[in-house]
């Protein structure tokens, strides 16, 4: 994973826009933080391989980031906050996003087979 490049992911985006794909995505701010800090809210939301296809997809900010995708039938899908990428990868895009003790607290993955 390195820090995000927004040339390079937007041009994923697009190569990867109007097919059929799988997104993963996971945003928590710590499932197990409230173990060690009763006072701490927990907040999560997790969905993995839910087929969409969108028409849009473009990544705004200057750091950390937000992507969003337009999909098909109207809605969409937003991610924000995510700073890393793997440049390895060219028929699926794996994002994150790390806070600053480097602890994953945003993920978004879309490829055309389940993750």
């Amino acid at each position: 994973m390195q820090y995000i490049e927004p040339v390079h992911v937007q041009r994923l985006l697009d190569t990867l826009k109007n097919r059929e794909l799988y997104v993963h995505l996971e945003i928590t701010n710590g499932a197990y933080t409230s173990h060690t800090d009763k006072s701490r809210l927990v907040a999560a939301n997790f969905i993995k391989n839910v087929p969409i296809r969108y028409s849009h997809g473009s990544i705004s900010g200057s750091g950390p980031y937000r992507v969003g995708l337009k999909l098909e039938q109207g809605g969409w899908v937003f991610a924000e906050g995510l700073t890393h990428y793997d440049e390895r990868e060219t028929d699926r895009i794996i994002l994150e996003g790390h806070d600053h003790d480097g602890k994953l607290v945003v993920a978004l993955l879309l490829g055309p087979e389940p993750f």
